[in-house]
């Protein structure tokens, strides 16, 4: 194995960095650990949960991405409690899709501002395929 490599870390360009802050650390609970300004306005920033991180960056004016952003690609955060990251979400106004038990996980999807799929897991001996609203906790 080789441990020169520590993490990967997503890098998501967005369209407006403000409206993803509001997202992933007024709704998420995501803390801002470094940043770059760039002519006075913020342009790139790291953002950690736990131990996972992920990158954002404002589109360069001019540049227009190819394809529908997040097609075919999801995050999932691995957790000790994904329905707590739920509760806390829709306690902070974001609208997540209800829960459910997937490949032996509680998934709690996301979408961001951008259209990335984002999803916080955390293991469950529920049956699979059981939402939220019909599970008791």
């Amino acid at each position: 194995m080789n441990s020169n490599v520590k993490q990967a870390v997503p890098f998501f360009m967005v369209a407006d960095i403000q409206a993803s802050l509001r997202f992933y650390v007024d709704g998420l609970g995501f803390e801002m650990q470094n940043k770059w300004i760039n002519n006075g306005k913020l342009a790139w920033c790291w953002l950690a949960i736990g131990g996972a991180a992920i990158m954002l960056q404002e589109h360069v004016i001019g540049f227009k991405p190819l394809g529908k952003k997040g097609e075919g690609v999801s995050v999932c955060f691995q957790c000790a409690d994904a329905l707590a990251i739920y509760d806390d979400a829709l306690a902070k106004g974001l609208n997540p899709k209800e829960p459910f038990v997937g490949n032996g996980m509680w998934v709690c999807a996301f979408t961001d501002p951008d259209g990335y799929k984002i999803d916080f897991e955390s293991p469950t001996d529920a049956k699979e395929e059981t939402t939220l609203s019909e599970w008791k906790r």
